[in-house]
């Protein structure tokens, strides 16, 4: 006798598709995902996984959605438990959250279809664009509260920030490629980045 699983409501299937699609992605790729390995992954049929989602780049633009607000709910909570280290609370966390899908891993994964597919370029181009003004306001709201140095630019921090993402997960998918330095890099930016006693 097998067991049924409980029904989901139309919200939660919905989560649930996003976060298996997320990781289908993430270890894969764009072209390389199916539909039918993510409804396998959600355990679902593929023809319920379309009356969520219409297509495949449909989903793959929700997941990046869902990325971007997870990632931003968690910076929020990051910066509320420690305002003192502002970005290096986001980084410090963002790094231990390997369980969940990161947006940085679903950009990477963009990068390859964007030459070619109008629509992602477009969507990551301004979900770039709209993460790097959050974390340059979290640098300007640091630099009001006396925890940034107020010299730094918070335009070219944040960006300089988002680098510093994408290299901690090429060294991370390349099984350490910095080694040690990954932390020199970090000690030496928050060292920058920290208003001095």
């Amino acid at each position: 006798m097998s067991a049924t699983r409980p029904r989901l409501r139309a919200e939660e299937r919905r989560r649930a598709v996003l976060e298996a699609a997320s990781r289908v992605f993430a270890k894969s790729s764009y072209d390389g995902a199916t539909t039918a390995e993510i409804a396998r992954e959600a355990g679902i049929t593929e023809p319920i996984l379309y009356r969520h989602f219409g297509s495949k780049r449909e989903l793959y633009l929700a997941c990046l959605d869902a990325a971007w607000q997870s990632l931003r709910a968690t910076a929020e909570e990051a910066v509320a438990a420690d305002p003192g280290r502002c970005l290096g609370a986001v980084a410090d966390v963002y790094m231990t959250r390997r369980a969940q899908t990161r947006l940085v891993d679903l950009w990477i994964q963009a990068l390859t279809v964007a030459p070619e597919d109008p629509a992602i370029a477009k969507a990551v181009k301004e979900q770039v664009r709209a993460v790097h003004a959050f974390f340059a306001d979290v640098i300007r709201a640091g630099q009001a509260e006396g925890h940034v140095a107020a010299e730094r630019d918070p335009v070219a921090e944040a960006w300089v920030f988002l680098g510093c993402g994408l290299l901690a997960t090429m060294d991370e998918r390349l099984g350490g490629l910095l080694g040690r330095d990954l932390e020199r890099v970090r000690t030496a930016r928050r060292a920058w980045m920290l208003a001095q006693p």
